[in-house]
């Protein structure tokens, strides 16, 4: 297996609030839901740099296709990181987030490492970190 993700794909419990946040909110590029006309396939995609892509489809129709049962989802099973190239990105971006109606779980503080980061979860409970790490600093888009 190559070492690539290409679409990191969240279940979300309304489909429409996830993207009004997502595109609305957060800025992120989406020419919106898609599928609708397929029984189970309703998604909205977003581009995200470096070729990925953020997918949102509803928990149930991610359970139907995949064959398992919807479990409760757990804002601690993984965080998505949001990696910015400035120290003051991290504020805009959590602010921007409070904005949009994501719940700020963690405001940004100084890291251990030495960097700059605070966490926020979006309307489903997806736990964001939004960081600014001197020592990673993310490549130009």
């Amino acid at each position: 297996m190559k070492p690539k993700i290409t679409v990191l794909t969240l279940g979300v419990a309304d489909l429409e609030r996830s993207l009004a946040f997502y595109r609305e909110g957060l800025k992120l590029p989406s020419k919106g839901i898609v599928g609708r006309e397929f029984e189970h396939g309703a998604v909205a995609f977003f581009d995200l740099s470096g070729g990925l892509k953020l997918a949102i489809w509803a928990q149930e129709d991610l359970a139907y296709d995949c064959g398992l049962a919807k479990a409760p989802a757990s804002s601690t099973s993984f965080s998505i990181g949001h990696n910015v190239s400035r120290r003051d990105d991290v504020d805009e971006a959590m602010q921007q987030a409070r904005q949009a109606g994501a719940e700020i779980v963690k405001p940004a503080e100084e890291t251990f490492y030495g960097g700059y980061a605070g966490y926020f979860t979006d309307p489903d409970g997806h736990l964001w970190e939004v960081v600014w790490n001197p020592e990673n600093l993310p490549s130009e888009i």
